[in-house]
């Protein structure tokens, strides 16, 4: 992977994982026209997932974040696999969904998915914004602490 995007995630010293295998009977990745529907990823890397856990128990919220930014990169490793390796042809990020296993009552899930948006805004700028939506569930596939699922527009 080569280009602008893939020079943002070296400045921050990131870079994507394998495209992780599904866990279940779905395919990483949906296209219609523009706009590519991504499946909820894990934090995983290698088939090994992270952190497990609920978050507010067992992590806090920084842990929670990296655990959600590590999910926004599984989801890029998807994404770039469905535009051949070339991020650059992000449009847009329209929508990411945010899951995040966390004791109940727990006030700041929403600043947990905050990981993976901070992240969508740092490679994309203005493109990266996009709607949300941050929900605390009692469990998640493999114990992660969180999941993502997203919604972009390619060109």
């Amino acid at each position: 992977m080569s280009g602008i995007v893939a020079g943002r995630l070296a400045t921050l010293g990131l870079s994507l994982p394998p495209v992780p295998p599904p866990r279940g009977a779905f395919k990483p990745y949906s296209r219609m026209g523009n706009v590519i529907y991504l499946a909820g990823q894990i934090c995983e890397w290698n088939g090994e997932v992270r952190l497990a856990g609920p978050i507010g128990a067992l992590h806090d919220l920084a842990a929670g974040q990296k655990a959600a930014q590590l999910c926004a990169l599984n989801l890029l490793a998807s994404l770039s696999l469905a535009l051949d390796g070339d991020l650059d042809r992000v449009v847009a990020c329209h929508r990411l969904g945010g899951f995040v296993f966390a004791t109940p009552g727990y006030p700041d899930v929403p600043k947990v998915v905050n990981g993976a948006s901070d992240l969508m805004f740092a490679l994309f700028g203005e493109a990266g914004r996009h709607a949300r939506t941050a929900v605390g569930v009692a469990t998640l596939p493999a114990g992660a602490s969180v999941e993502v699922d997203g919604i972009f527009e390619v060109s």
